[in-house]
């Protein structure tokens, strides 16, 4: 590297000022810059770039490290600052969100322990609070039809699996047993029928529990879900509306009017989310009756008439049964007992 800024210097052209001197500052520079080269040496911290070249005029040394240290120090510290900045922003979100949710929390379960002990008052609305309670019951009750139901169709399943069983059996023997060929025949025909049918009664009381579970338990569900989120509601607007009446009949200095202000601005806040959640439930259960009549005059029709069809014989109304309540049954080659697995 020495030779090779020597060689450069050597073949420079040195321009000659109008008095005749030869030698310039930048000369000087370029003579004291090679002689500190040549005492040292190379060090690759310390390497220069010699600007110029042949037939140009030199325009002095520029050190390398003083074009790199300064991009390194700003790529460094910038990133590590915006990362650090961005961090510091989270932690005093989270901070703040886990400060408001204390707070809350603390407010309501002192007005739960207050109407607990009967020290604190309640909003109550007497008209939804007795749909509510009627909701619940309703719900109960349904439970208990679905799972007699199920209970029923798992029975009727192992009944229909035996007929068809002593169906078959009945068969080989008619072919095995010539001498009791008609009666063997005539059984493992009624067996198969009975089989059969049996089968068609089972689409349709599967259709009366797979009804009867999405009422329950996604159309009542999803209502008490709103009513449970109501009545979180309900119990938030009452520990703010009290703590905004222990305040106002307190001292009035400025700090507590202060607080004042923002307790009413809390109150407000949860009586708009009560209120609006309240014609929420009420709406909700408005359409959950009238749904539920529709539904169970539908299925409790449907399972009358395909009981009194079965167990009457009559195995043309009850197919037509079937086809009123566009039930429709899995096809014969189908596995048998993957309709239970949908239970």
């Amino acid at each position: 590297m020495t030779d090779s800024i020597l060689s450069k210097a050597a073949t420079m052209e040195i321009p000659i000022n109008s008095n005749g001197d030869t030698r310039t500052a930048e000369e000087d520079s370029l003579e004291q810059d090679l002689q500190q080269v040549m005492v040292s040496g190379p060090n690759l911290n310390e390497t220069s770039i010699v600007s110029g070249g042949y037939g140009g005029a030199a325009e002095g040394i520029i050190p390398t490290g003083s074009i790199k240290a300064p991009s390194m120090h700003h790529s460094n510290s910038n990133p590590s600052m915006i990362s650090e900045e961005a961090t510091r922003g989270v932690a005093v979100e989270k901070f703040d969100s886990v400060k408001k949710w204390s707070i809350n929390t603390y407010k309501c379960t002192k007005q739960m322990f207050s109407e607990r002990f009967g020290r604190g008052m309640k909003t109550v609305d007497l008209e939804l609070e007795a749909q509510i309670d009627v909701l619940r019951d309703t719900k109960l009750k349904y439970e208990c039809i679905l799972r007699l139901a199920r209970a029923l169709t798992n029975h009727f399943y192992n009944m229909v699996q035996t007929q068809q069983a002593l169906g078959d059996t009945f068969a080989d023997l008619s072919q095995k047993s010539p001498e009791l060929q008609d009666e063997f025949g005539y059984n493992a025909e009624t067996q198969k029928l009975l089989c059969k049918n049996g089968e068609t009664l089972l689409g349709a009381i599967n259709f009366f529990v797979s009804s009867i579970n999405t009422l329950v338990n996604k159309t009542m569900e999803d209502t008490l879900m709103t009513i449970k989120m109501y009545e979180n509601a309900r119990l938030e607007y009452d520990a703010y509306r009290t703590d905004l009446e222990e305040l106002s009949t307190g001292p009035r200095d400025s700090a507590t009017i202060m607080r004042i202000e923002t307790a009413h601005q809390q109150y407000q806040i949860h009586k708009d989310k009560y209120e609006r959640l309240r014609s929420d439930v009420s709406i909700k259960l408005k359409f959950l009756e009238e749904n539920k009549v529709k539904v169970m005059h539908k299925q409790l029709l449907l399972f009358h008439n395909a009981i009194s069809a079965y167990f009457a014989g009559n195995q043309q109304q009850l197919e037509e049964t079937l086809r009123q309540f566009n039930v429709k049954l899995k096809p014969p080659g189908s596995d048998k007992p993957s309709w239970l697995e949908e239970q």
